[in-house]
């Protein structure tokens, strides 16, 4: 995986493909397309099958406070550390050597899980060095966006080995991906430029978190979430994000997000304050780790009624009942879509007023020429 201007990762060929390893690709790669079957599970609309949904949140207080949201993802990962249940947690973290990047690890305490805890709205692989860990005869949850989480998966099918080594795969809501020029911007907007900057904490240290830069003389910048996620970041997001099926992680066994606190209307709040994590488990796998982690201490959870989630992640929600309607608009220009299958796109897009599909049916061919 390299970096492409404006600052995204993309795959780079280096010796030419068989026909079978083509083939490989395509029965694998989200970006092509994915399928999902719900096999006796709650299946729902926006979100997609599962077993239970949950409010919980980490009561490791540090690791609360550090985190993204309510820490339940990093609780779930130093409960599994400790249970001896995986050798190691894969997941992303922030470069060193490059404040607004990231970098793969592989974690296996809680001092190294702390310090990958929080969001990291920038590129990231967490796939592309899983052949290091394949045959140490050591097991590995993972972490990674939806896509990543669906590529281990379908691989996972069809290669037990793979399967064994990562046998935890968990996930988060992903409101797609934005380029590295939208990191700089954020960086401008705070009075300073990545050459100046020693290290970039996209959130956490509260919830929702600052954008904190770090400058190389010790002083601190920071901008509210609104800003560098609402009115910056988001709008440096890449394309084939706007037209993913899978926001919040089909494929995982663990899925966390925000339970953001609303106000009258249905609008998320971003006044600082205790996190809370959505947690929902999809697998049997993903409800039997969430309950021992439960009994263990290692997070504290409630039902949640997923009814409520539409109102508190307002975006997702929006995302996936114009899905078919921007994908229809790309098909009619003779363009590329991917090939969805069980995500319940039409079931979806019935939930969207007629004016509210004609929209992003019509955007989606303006962007295309504009």
């Amino acid at each position: 995986m390299e970096l492409e201007a404006p600052g995204f990762a993309r795959p780079k060929q280096s010796a030419p493909l068989t026909d079978a390893e083509n083939e490989a690709i395509w029965s694998i790669c989200p970006g092509l397309g994915q399928s999902v079957i719900a096999d006796g599970r709650s299946d729902d609309d926006l979100w997609g099958p599962y077993l239970q949904t949950y409010r919980g949140f980490a009561t490791d207080s540090e690791l609360r406070y550090k985190a993204s949201s309510g820490g339940a993802l990093s609780a779930i990962l130093q409960f599994l550390l400790e249970s001896g249940r995986v050798d190691g947690a894969i997941e992303v973290t922030a470069d060193p050597e490059f404040p607004i990047g990231n970098i793969t690890v592989a974690r296996t305490d809680r001092d190294g899980i702390i310090a990958s805890a929080g969001s990291r709205y920038a590129p990231s692989s967490p796939l592309a060095r899983l052949s290091e860990y394949l045959y140490q005869d050591k097991t590995f949850a993972v972490v990674g966006k939806p896509c990543d989480i669906a590529a281990l998966r379908a691989l996972s099918d069809q290669r037990s080995e793979v399967a064994l080594a990562f046998p935890v795969l968990i996930s988060f809501f992903c409101a797609g991906v934005p380029s590295l020029s939208g990191s700089e911007e954020v960086l401008r907007d705070l009075g300073t430029n990545l050459n100046d900057t020693d290290t970039f904490r996209y959130r956490g240290h509260g919830w929702p978190g600052r954008a904190t830069a770090t400058m190389k003389n010790g002083k601190s910048l920071s901008m509210t979430y609104h800003e560098s996620w609402g009115k910056i970041l988001s709008r440096h997001v890449q394309h084939r994000c706007k037209i993913c099926a899978d926001g919040s992680g089909v494929a995982a066994d663990i899925v966390c997000a925000d339970i953001w606190e609303t106000d009258a209307r249905g609008y998320p709040l971003f006044e600082e304050q205790d996190g809370q994590s959505l947690i929902m488990t999809r697998t049997a796998l993903g409800q039997e780790i969430t309950d021992a982690a439960n009994s263990a201490g290692s997070v504290i959870v409630e039902e949640f009624d997923l009814e409520q989630l539409e109102a508190i992640q307002p975006g997702q929600a929006r995302r996936r009942k114009a899905l078919l309607a921007r994908l229809l608009a790309l098909r009619s220009m003779g363009l590329p879509v991917p090939v969805y299958s069980g995500l319940r796109l039409f079931a979806a897009a019935r939930t969207n007023s007629v004016a509210e599909n004609l929209r992003n049916f019509l955007g989606m061919i303006r962007r295309r020429f504009t």
